[in-house]
């Protein structure tokens, strides 16, 4: 089985083109939905340890966490310290369940790919972009959004000229779906001819 990593920076569209590659019949693990289903449960307990008072009827508010860590990059890893080995056990366990299955392809999508090197742990990497401008508009549009909060969370993330150049695959969302869906299937062609690369 391939497996194919799946990033981009915030407001490129990588949700968007994690359902696309649902569609297409592939399985995605959603990092993300990972970390919810974890501050609901498993970790909620030690994140209470670490942050006191960021948890609420024993389930993390992440708008409180967001509060404590979101500046304070010695917080952000301690927080990944926590976090980061209970992802990596339930990553492992939908990729062993997608190779039981049969899957020829398995997509992780990681927000953070290349933050965490998690580059290492996948056969190639799919970058979803778009333009700087298309960028800011979704990403202000969304709730509780403001500029000062999207320049923090853009600071940890590696720039996306730097992601473009160290990808495998480029999926450019900036004009609609359709297109996102052919290069969807023009990737998938080719990552069944890949090697395995991942350590």
């Amino acid at each position: 089985m391939i497996i194919l990593g799946l990033t981009g920076s915030i407001g490129m569209g990588k949700s968007t083109t994690a359902r696309l590659f649902m569609e297409a019949g592939v399985p995605v693990y959603d990092a993300d939905a990972a970390v919810h289903s974890l501050y609901e449960g498993e970790a909620a307990p030690a994140i209470e340890a670490a942050f006191p008072g960021t948890t609420v009827g024993g389930r993390v508010d992440r708008a409180l966490l967001s509060a404590q860590v979101v500046h304070d990059p010695k917080a952000m890893r301690r927080l990944e310290g926590i976090v980061h080995p209970m992802l990596g056990a339930s990553r492992q366990k939908f990729l062993d369940d997608a190779e039981r299955a049969g899957a020829p392809v398995a997509v992780v999508d990681v927000p953070l790919l290349y933050e965490t090197r998690g580059e290492k742990h996948v056969d190639a990497v799919v970058v979803v972009t778009t333009t700087s401008e298309i960028q800011r508009q979704r990403i202000l549009a969304r709730d509780n959004m403001t500029g000062e909060k999207l320049d923090a969370i853009l600071a940890r993330q590696l720039p996306d000229a730097d992601k473009r150049k160290r990808a495998d695959f480029l999926v450019d969302t900036s004009h609609g779906l359709d297109p996102v869906r052919v290069r969807i299937r023009d990737i998938l062609a080719e990552a069944a001819r890949l090697p395995q690369r991942r350590t």
